[in-house]
């Protein structure tokens, strides 16, 4: 038995996590194609037709319409004599296109903040603010001497917040560095003192934003045997949008400007990748056209009882994986399949 779908625009990339094969969690897969998301490659899933796809259109064709897994585990599963006696063909032709995901999970934008900034506050204006944000005014060589040797070099550095947003930002992009003695020195005063935080990215190669966000955290701590550090802490402590590994825009402008955190409504599905040699690669929801083709290695009598059950169900159109169009193409063969 033959059964040949045609299909049109069919997506091939997923953007929740889990599978179909599970029950669906309470709260819902959770969406992992958010713009910081597609930076970890691992969020960036290709998928095709397998099995399962093709188990999934044959229950719908005939009715079934529960999730697969729940198909399977029931005593009356359809196919459950028959699954290993089932292939396919896909022929497909693949396309890449810009896609704009619409999220709605209400998450916020890890770069934006509304609102007007509130530069009067008051870690901007204490007798400790000069000497705390100016940590972030250091180069490399004369942090080395203020972790190590408890001197602090005195630097100017604007005292509002998208002044130091900006710094902590241009920080960030700063080349990781190679491990050598007098660094070494200055991740083993983080480490007695903040316990062992990763300072090292994949190449064992020291992230410079974490050597400044860890050194305010030691100002913070040296500052408060001088001055009353409180108005610099979060009920918990810590330097509201920055961690001792780095910093999150959102949440550190959060504090300072009148506006809620601002919600992301959506945004394209790219994924960039970086080859040597060859640059950046950006890559697109890929979109897939062309017919499956579901053979069936079954008697003529049982081809001819699911042929019934499709025509009975009736089923006009439905997806083929995510999105696109599919339906039934034609007659559906009984004849015997040459393989």
């Amino acid at each position: 038995m033959k059964i040949t779908i045609n299909y049109d625009s069919s997506w091939r990339n997923s953007f929740l996590d889990g599978n179909n094969n599970q029950p669906v969690p309470k709260k819902g897969r959770k969406y992992i194609a958010s713009i910081t998301n597609l930076k970890n490659e691992k969020n960036f899933i290709p998928i095709s037709v397998t099995k399962d796809t093709v188990m999934g259109i044959l229950n719908r064709l005939i009715g079934d319409q529960r999730k697969l897994y729940q198909s399977r585990q029931s005593d009356d599963y359809y196919f459950a004599d028959i699954e290993d006696k089932i292939s396919c063909d896909d022929k497909t032709q693949l396309t890449q296109e810009m896609t704009y995901l619409r999220n709605i999970s209400g998450s916020t934008d890890q770069n934006s903040f509304t609102g007007s900034i509130r530069s009067n506050d008051v870690m901007f204006n204490s007798d400790y603010s000069k000497e705390f944000w100016g940590v972030l005014a250091l180069n490399i060589d004369e942090l080395i001497d203020f972790v190590v040797n408890n001197n602090l070099t005195t630097k100017e550095i604007s005292l509002d917040p998208v002044s130091v947003i900006g710094k902590l930002e241009l920080l960030n992009k700063e080349k990781a560095l190679i491990k050598n003695e007098n660094l070494k020195k200055v991740l083993a005063v983080f480490i007695e003192k903040f316990g062992d935080i990763n300072y090292l990215n994949k190449k064992e190669e020291i992230v410079v934003i974490s050597l400044y966000a860890s050194a305010l955290y030691l100002q913070l701590d040296r500052l408060s045997k001088r001055y009353d550090m409180d108005t610099a802490k979060t009920k918990i402590g810590g330097i509201s949008g920055i961690s001792k590994r780095g910093f999150t825009k959102k949440d550190f402008m959060d504090k300072f400007t009148t506006g809620e955190k601002k919600k992301v409504f959506g945004n394209p599905y790219i994924h960039e990748t970086f080859v040597k040699g060859e640059g950046k690669t950006k890559n697109l929801m890929t979109k897939a056209s062309g017919t499956l083709d579901i053979m069936l290695d079954i008697s003529e009598e049982k081809a001819k009882e699911i042929r019934t059950m499709i025509y009975s169900a009736g089923v006009s159109s439905f997806y083929l994986g995510k999105k696109g169009l599919a339906f039934v193409d034609g007659d559906i063969s009984i004849k015997e399949i040459v393989k």
